[in-house]
């Protein structure tokens, strides 16, 4: 069986890359970034979503890039915003898949991994310039160069298989797999419960995604 590492954030997108992964036939092993997020709410839904869809293994690494700042989802003192507005929003974190690819690629070396899965989305998304199709194509080309595997010909290959989908097709495709959405936690506001405020730019998409695609809502909001 073919193997793939799943970057798993906890979140919609992530939970049904890790589901169409494992319907493509590969053994999963799903890895998640404590990279400073302002809540562990979306990272204990990683671990429950994992579970739930039959990974192989699952770990959590922390990599506190966070520290730097620049971010409304590293940074406290910087407010996230209810609408994104124009051009790439605070809530972008600086480099972070391009730093999240850079360790999957590391353990997909050890594992000795075919495939790495990433759920970024280029349609129904933030405008975050590490979600594009032109980001996905230069990773594996600095994939093919800059590993053993690469350089002898077995590079492993970067898969983003949400990229060109709208959130209602990624909505109904997870439902088709049996992804139990409720579970997942989107919210850039999240609190401790996993509970969503229903206002920032995340839950705004993943709400219109599942009244676009005509199924229920399970996410548990705060108002409740």
């Amino acid at each position: 069986m073919p193997r793939a590492v799943v970057l798993l954030s906890g979140g919609l997108d992530s939970a049904t890359t890790l589901a169409i992964a494992r319907a493509d036939g590969y053994e999963c092993h799903a890895l998640s970034v404590d990279y400073g997020q302002r809540h562990r709410a979306e990272l204990k839904a990683a671990a429950r979503v994992a579970a739930l869809l039959g990974a192989a293994s699952y770990r959590e690494l922390p990599l506190p890039i966070g520290a730097f700042g620049g971010s409304a989802l590293t940074d406290p003192s910087i407010d996230v915003p209810e609408h994104g507005g124009d051009g790439i929003p605070v809530t972008y974190v600086p480099a972070r898949n391009t730093i999240l690819l850079s360790v999957a690629l590391g353990l997909a070396e050890v594992l000795d991994a075919d495939a790495i899965v990433i759920g970024v989305n280029a349609v129904d998304y933030s405008g975050y310039p590490d979600c594009r199709p032109e980001f996905i194509d230069a990773f594996q080309q600095l994939a093919e160069v800059a590993t053993k595997q690469g350089v002898e010909g077995r590079s492993v290959h970067i898969e983003a298989p949400l990229i060109g989908m709208t959130k209602a097709e990624i909505v109904r495709r997870g439902t088709e797999l049996g992804v139990d959405y409720s579970v997942t936690v989107s919210c850039y506001r999240a609190d401790d419960e996993g509970r969503a405020c229903g206002r920032c730019d995340a839950c705004r998409l993943r709400s219109e995604g599942f009244r676009a695609a005509g199924i229920d809502d399970p996410t548990r909001y705060l108002r409740e």
